[in-house]
């Protein structure tokens, strides 16, 4: 793979085939050490159907050829790395398959290749005989293989299926397989080896047990020794050599052509060319969501493309994730983005999780009155929806549609900057003057209420009746600054123009609408002309009426924003 070429569209699929199969591998080998809580004898006789299962030719080769390639294509993955700055569940998740084939080589050296080398019968009970009874130490090695194969297994599967519409209704049970299995599996092997304890104190068992299983001589135990310290040695050497080519790799890579990636703060980050956009915002430690890890099957990592005709256009994988949540043409992902010459990019939700390092300017965090767009949206009919759900599906809901509304926020321009229930605040020109901020959030509006549609006909068969937001808009004078005490500060506005966009975030109920927004909102954003109904109403606190608009085609804002200037 030379420097500017991205992983190969193949190489993931296939390491997730042979990780599947070896998944199912140790689910079965598993289930046969929980056979140990009936008896020794139950666990002897399940050993049989397993055998049938993996121990014949097809079974052995689909096996040992998953596992080659599976961790052949982890260090190819290591290798086209640019950056070992990954968040911490990644980088477990890779120790942890690190560690497994050195680990593999002390058990399957003793059972399966011992038995097809001087045809050594690998009884559960030799074996725990032999590594629970007279050797702890390998008891002990045979428990962290089990950890770490069973755990990197699981966080594989949790990492690959979580984005799946059905996941959050059956994580609650396989989060309870992931954690029983292994738990089940140890008891069954410590029932199993109080037996043999038991049957080993017995005169001649043992003598007996290593005869009648062709237990290996001292001779073939040596080469067995040898054979095991080959293999450790060779997985080891292989990660080792890994890591030393992609160090070479980087560092003549930085003796090409070096582009630059600038931020909205001002930084920018010299790169490779062929690095992606994400592998520069951690290597640089800018802070930058990839919930996914980078593997293009999320959106959280996109990125809004200062216009740049030269980039090449999205692969396949990228861009069905981007026509999933209906992003604009200037619109990318993170890691799938490889620039060939300087860019400008800002990263959209990203501002949403940290939005004083993104978005505000420093002075209006210690409290400044600014000229702003002030958006409250609240999902209708919401406690009714939730009253028949668990917990978890509640909360799974909420972040779908926390994640439809802030993204559009994001995109938009503005900051999402609290969530409340079922309701969202939103803020429009903290960075920008007030005609954009009104233009910015009335597009908002539009795309949230898109979005929010999208994901009701996604759900529609896990949901009562259709989602449903209303939004209210208003625009003045309020003052900016962070709040909150000790770690935990956020972004925030106070003042009557917040009141007042809650008030009519309100009346989309009176009204029967999904937006009503001040007059002011309307004209700001230069859509004074459209002829959208008009309403005085009276707002406490307020001695004179406001003049509000409602906005019951909401379809209709896109296109007359777009003539504005403003898009997403």
């Amino acid at each position: 793979m030379t420097s500017n070429q991205p992983v190969r569209p193949w190489v993931r699929p296939v390491r997730l085939g042979c990780g599947l199969l070896l998944f199912a591998y140790l689910f079965t080998h598993f289930a046969n050490h929980a056979f140990g809580l009936v008896s020794l004898h139950a666990m002897e006789e399940a050993r049989h159907s397993f055998l049938a299962l993996w121990r014949n030719p097809l079974g052995e080769t689909a096996l040992l050829g998953a596992l080659v390639v599976h961790w052949w294509l982890g260090l190819w993955l290591i290798y086209g790395r640019r950056t070992l700055r990954m968040p911490v569940w990644e980088a477990t998740q890779i120790i942890l398959g690190l560690t497994v084939p050195p680990l593999l080589a002390y058990h399957i050296v003793g059972t399966r290749v011992a038995n097809a080398m001087y045809g050594s019968e690998d009884l559960y009970t030799r074996v725990i005989l032999g590594a629970w009874v007279q050797n702890p130490a390998a008891g002990v090695l045979q428990v962290g293989l089990l950890t770490a194969a069973w755990t990197h297994g699981c966080m594989g599967l949790h990492y690959w299926l979580r984005f799946r519409t059905w996941y959050g209704r059956v994580f609650p049970v396989l989060l309870a397989f992931f954690v029983l299995m292994p738990v089940l599996a140890l008891l069954g092997i410590a029932e199993a080896a109080r037996e043999v304890s038991v049957l080993a104190r017995q005169p001649e068992f043992v003598a007996r047990l290593l005869t009648e299983t062709r237990a290996p001589s001292s001779a073939q135990t040596v080469t067995l020794a040898q054979l095991r310290d080959g293999l450790v040695t060779i997985a080891w050497a292989l990660l080792a050599a890994t890591l030393v080519a992609r160090i070479v790799r980087e560092q003549l890579s930085w003796r090409h052509l070096t582009i630059r990636i600038r931020y909205p703060d001002g930084r920018e980050v010299p790169i490779p060319v062929g690095w992606t956009v994400l592998e520069a915002s951690r290597s640089a430690l800018i802070p930058h969501l990839s919930v996914c890890g980078g593997r293009g099957r999320c959106s959280t990592c996109r990125i809004r493309v200062a216009g740049d005709s030269a980039l090449a256009p999205p692969a396949p994988q990228e861009l069905a994730v981007l026509q999933r949540i209906g992003a604009g043409p200037d619109v990318r992902l993170a890691c799938q983005l490889r620039p060939t010459r300087d860019l400008a990019v800002t990263p959209l939700l990203s501002a949403i999780g940290a939005v004083a390092s993104n978005r505000a300017p420093r002075e209006a965090l210690g409290g400044r009155e600014r000229q702003i767009a002030v958006l409250f949206a609240d999902l209708r009919g919401f406690t009714k929806i939730a009253e028949n759900k668990l917990p978890y599906d509640v909360v799974f809901l909420l972040n779908r549609y926390f994640e439809a509304v802030g993204s559009a926020v994001a995109e938009a321009g503005g900051i999402a900057n609290q969530y409340t229930g079922d309701g969202v605040m939103a803020l429009f020109g903290v960075s920008t003057n007030i005609e954009t901020a009104c233009r910015q959030a009335l597009l908002a509006s539009s795309v949230m209420i898109r979005r929010v549609e999208e994901l009701s006909r996604e759900l529609e068969d896990e949901l009562p009746a259709p989602l449903r937001i209303g939004i209210g808009i208003h625009a003045g004078a309020a003052v900016v600054g962070e709040i909150g005490y000790a770690d935990t500060h956020y972004l925030t506005a106070v003042g009557d123009t917040v009141n007042t966009a809650s008030r009519l975030e309100a009346l989309t109920k009176q009204y029967g609408c999904d937006l009503v927004v001040s007059e002011l909102v309307s004209k700001r954003a230069g859509l004074g002309h459209i002829d959208f109904p008009h309403h005085d109403i009276t707002v406490r606190n307020r001695e004179a009426p406001l003049t509000v608009v409602i906005i019951d085609e909401v379809r209709r804002l896109a296109g007359h924003l777009a003539v504005a200037g403003t898009t997403i």
